[in-house]
């Protein structure tokens, strides 16, 4: 339910301009999600919305957007920090990592969104991921490489 109405949130602050806690509960109530304002407030926090300025000097709750460098350093320190080595099979990549740190190599492999990737997948210090060709696959591990050493 929680998963829904957070879902739910995001797409109405995108949809209309909210400005108000309040305002945010009664589209909520009128899309069937019956909450309270301490349930939104709660929900905006674990959302992180934030509030930014329109075009006619008032407020309206937004999307908190983390500057894109500050992230792409963040997972290129993960993939530095928790690479071990890789190897290929085909359209198949191997990644191995310090023990603990696949999920979350992987996970900054998955928020990099490159295109050549079409899906990954982690055990404990083993990635899987399924590159689209054998020469995406190429392509991958050199940037890969590029990053790491």
């Amino acid at each position: 339910m929680k998963i829904n109405r957070h879902a739910k949130i995001v797409e109405l602050i995108n949809k209309h301009r909210i400005e108000t806690q309040e305002e945010l509960a009664e589209y909520l109530n009128k899309e069937g999600f019956k909450v309270t304002q301490a349930t939104v407030s709660r929900d905006i926090r674990d959302l992180k919305l934030t509030k930014v300025p329109t075009d006619d000097g008032k407020q309206r709750y937004a999307v908190h957007q983390k500057d894109e460098s500050e992230m792409s350093e963040k997972y290129i320190r993960v993939l530095k920090d928790g690479f071990v080595s890789m190897d290929m099979a085909q359209n198949i990549l191997v990644i191995k990592t310090v023990s603990g740190m696949a999920s979350a190599v992987c996970a900054a492999l998955d928020a990099m969104r490159w295109n050549e990737i079409v899906g990954s997948i982690a055990g404990d210090d083993t990635i899987m991921c399924a590159i689209r060709s054998v020469e995406d696959t190429v392509s991958v591990m050199d940037k890969i490489s590029k990053i790491v050493l």
